[in-house]
């Protein structure tokens, strides 16, 4: 789905002429995009399509509540663009309910534990070192303030989640809830194993799933539907929609679920991000998505497979999904210096926690690679810039970033 920037009148062209400064920091982010390869695992490119519903009239629209009992008159377009987001997400995830208003995945989080504990409850979920999210109990975040939250870690070996510690942790701290999910785990959880450790304690089962949820829509990846009480995630990263959270549950938690979200948790629905996320749920149910989902996963075997030949440490010896985690450390650089290196050599991604150590590791992703129409191929060349870029500051970067231009004016990006 790549596309040229085209030479027609566009949406730009007012702005550039009402606004130039900050038309010219749009066309800087455009050129960014367009001259840089995007690694960063949270990221991707969205559809024409779905920019298009992003920038419509409906960004103008108050429609606090659900269709059908909204608190703004004129609704009537607004409601039907909610439905068939719903209809959509039911559809593509076999889910009996779905909320699409979450302005975020955190969002979409904290109206999750809105819809089922209660500020002191016990929450057991991945610790922060091990890749656990701000909102599985960071002291920064209303989690961490809220509940009490207990970490579960992975194998110092393997690097897998350690499930017989989950076990443990849950019948000495019989928690309300048990949380499943990661932001740099590339493994799939086990989550029929999650249910059945939630289910001899009584606790409930969340599955955030923000990085997975595009994956799980093109069949790449398992579903948490059908064993989690509420599953959380975000309709951007793999699932290529405007950035926003998503939450689906059943029958018997709907209204609990909307009512932690309006009036609990938020006041009105973004309707044009609603109205952009049913598009991209439609795209989801296409088989060219599935396709792509499965192209991303052997994409970042590739790449996984490359970075540890040129040296990295990668982390659990491989994925299963879209994201790579790595410690450059065998290379001689901490996690912070290579993602500079490599940002310098034009090739963006993220710094993480490394379980069982101080430092800070690498964390990647081949989603917005995959939707520029790169392959196998491509990944095995870039996991080779890797070790150029970190080579040297210097003149190393300038190579790299000839192969880079290479690569983006070969696979241009879709940038509207």
């Amino acid at each position: 789905m790549p596309t040229h920037l085209s030479t027609a009148p566009t949406p730009l062209d007012d702005l550039r002429r009402q606004d130039p400064e900050i038309a010219d920091v749009i066309l800087g982010e455009i050129r960014r995009q367009s001259d840089t390869l995007q690694l960063i695992a949270a990221e991707n490119f969205t559809s024409p399509a779905v920019l298009a519903a992003l920038g419509s009239p409906l960004a103008n629209k108050y429609a606090e509540g659900y269709p059908g009992a909204r608190h703004h008159g004129g609704c009537e377009f607004a409601d039907a663009a909610e439905r068939i987001a719903v209809n959509r997400a039911k559809a593509l995830f076999g889910a009996e309910h779905a909320n699409v208003q979450p302005h975020s995945g955190s969002s979409a989080v904290l109206a999750a534990y809105a819809a089922l504990l209660r500020p002191g409850d016990t929450v057991l979920a991945m610790g922060l070192a091990y890749g656990g999210h701000l909102t599985h109990g960071s002291p920064a975040n209303f989690s961490g303030r809220w509940f009490d939250f207990i970490g579960y870690g992975v194998d110092a070996e393997t690097g897998l989640i350690d499930y017989d510690q989950v076990r443990a942790l849950a019948r000495r701290n019989r928690p309300k809830a048990i949380v499943c999910g990661s932001i740099s785990y590339p493994r799939h959880p086990d989550y029929a194993l999650f249910r059945e450790i939630a289910d001899e304690v009584g606790a409930y089962l969340i599955a955030d799933a923000a990085h997975p949820m595009g994956l799980i829509a093109g069949g790449a990846a398992p579903s948490p539907v059908p064993y989690a009480d509420v599953v959380c995630a975000t309709t951007h990263k793999v699932l290529r929609g405007p950035r926003g959270g998503l939450i689906l549950c059943g029958d018997w938690l709907a209204e609990r679920v909307d009512r932690a979200v309006f009036p609990f948790t938020q006041g009105g629905a973004q309707m044009h991000t609603i109205a952009a996320k049913a598009v991209a749920f439609g795209e989801a149910g296409t088989p060219a998505f599935t396709a792509y989902a499965h192209q991303v996963v052997a994409n970042a075997r590739v790449l996984a497979a490359g970075l540890e030949a040129e040296g990295f440490a990668v982390l659990t010896g491989g994925t299963d999904t879209h994201l790579i985690s790595a410690d450059p450390a065998p290379l001689g650089l901490d996690g912070r210096t290579a993602r500079g290196r490599l940002a310098a050599a034009g090739l963006v991604l993220d710094t993480c926690a490394l379980p069982y150590g101080d430092g800070r590791g690498i964390r990647l992703g081949t989603a917005a690679l995959t939707t520029q129409g790169m392959g196998e191929r491509e990944m095995a060349r870039i996991a080779r810039l890797f070790t150029t870029a970190i080579s040297d500051e210097g003149a190393a970067a300038g190579t790299v970033r000839t192969e880079v231009s290479g690569l983006t004016g070969r696979f241009p990006p879709c940038t509207g």
